[in-house]
């Protein structure tokens, strides 16, 4: 599938880079949004993301301490140019000292816009602290209206709370209070314009995401994902849809005006509609790893650079060689894409 950028053979050469602080990689592309896993655990069990069992938690000496995990943010906010940092998890309301973590990051100058993507679950008791600790804004997950279908698909019987959380979310200025919905085919892909009918009359953007082979089980089939051109067709039944006039920029998100706006909806086609040529994107994991792709194949260790006594600009070093060494796409559509070992709540979104 055409990425819009060149594609480049052969193992990039450091000599060719050019002499910037930036997270520059070959396709000129510049990381300035930082993806942040706080934990690889998660109190969810979702069909499409781990196993009923759960998975393999990371031991509590392999994760970044908190001292750690600030250190490599200003790094990355001070050296090399992030401007937005996005914190995830698996479900980073599980990270204890998350307050304080965000503050911590709130005090770099210049201060990073930050956001979270959480489940929600005890998000009702916790939004005003978080507020109050510097986040900006929140996305929350959810897939379906239905108790006995939040049931099945999450393993759980925890809507309520997640209502709870978006509520509180909005009400402490999280704001815009954005929702994540997955739709499965023959699960949920019926629920389209009832959820965007339900973030319309209470405030919320809604943006579906295309599901990603990043399940652990690899069960992932392009036959069960439900495509963006799907989910407008079945939008626009019930809403008419214009593109949004505003450049989307490195946004994942398409975005539409909800009759004639103000409300917006999002979709998210990683998959048949990449779009890797504006990708501004690196991720760091709850251990200390950083990638500079969902689906690399490949990760830097700066946990053992932290550990190993290197000093800053060694760190920020190693970490403009990983973004200079990115891909030019995914690669989902290629014949010869293997999914990464990693599935996506070790990674983070």
């Amino acid at each position: 599938m055409d990425l819009g950028i060149p594609v480049v053979r052969g193992t990039p050469e450091a000599s060719d880079r050019p002499d910037t602080p930036l997270l520059v990689d070959r396709f000129g592309r510049i990381a300035k949004d930082l993806r942040v896993s706080l934990t690889d655990r998660c109190n969810l069990r979702c069909t499409y993301c781990m196993p009923a069992e759960g998975l393999d938690w990371l031991p509590k000496s392999d994760q970044l301490t908190d001292d750690e995990l600030v250190r490599l943010m200003r790094i990355a906010v001070t050296l090399l140019g992030v401007t937005d940092i996005r914190f995830t998890g698996g479900e980073p309301l599980l990270r204890r000292g998350l307050e304080h973590v965000i503050a911590a990051t709130a005090a770099l100058r210049p201060r990073p816009r930050m956001s979270m993507t959480t489940n929600g679950i005890g998000l009702d008791r916790r939004a005003r602290a978080l507020k109050e600790a510097g986040l900006n804004r929140i996305n929350i997950s959810l897939d379906t209206l239905s108790a006995s279908r939040f049931s099945t698909l999450t393993r759980r019987n925890r809507l309520e709370d997640v209502f709870a959380g978006l509520a509180a979310a909005r009400e402490a200025g999280l704001t815009p209070v954005k929702v994540n919905s997955v739709l499965l085919r023959g699960v949920n892909e019926d629920e389209a314009v009832p959820l965007l009918r339900f973030c319309v009359d209470n405030g919320y953007q809604l943006r579906f995401i295309e599901q990603m082979p990043l399940d652990p089980q690899h069960g992932w089939t392009r036959t069960n994902m439900i495509t963006a051109a799907e989910i407008l067709a079945s939008l626009s039944t019930a809403f008419s849809l214009t593109p949004e006039p505003a450049p989307r920029g490195g946004a994942p998100a398409e975005r539409w005006l909800v009759d004639g706006g103000p409300a917006v909806v999002g979709v998210i086609a990683s998959v048949t509609r990449p779009f890797c040529a504006a990708c501004d994107r690196t991720r760091l994991t709850s251990d200390g790893q950083v990638r500079n792709c969902l689906f690399s194949q490949s990760e830097t260790d700066l946990r053992a650079a932290l550990r190993g006594g290197a000093s800053d600009d060694e760190i920020a070093s190693l970490w403009r060689a990983n973004s200079w060494a990115k891909a030019a796409g995914h690669g989902i559509n290629d014949a010869g894409f293997h999914q990464p070992d990693r599935p996506m709540s070790a990674i983070g979104g």
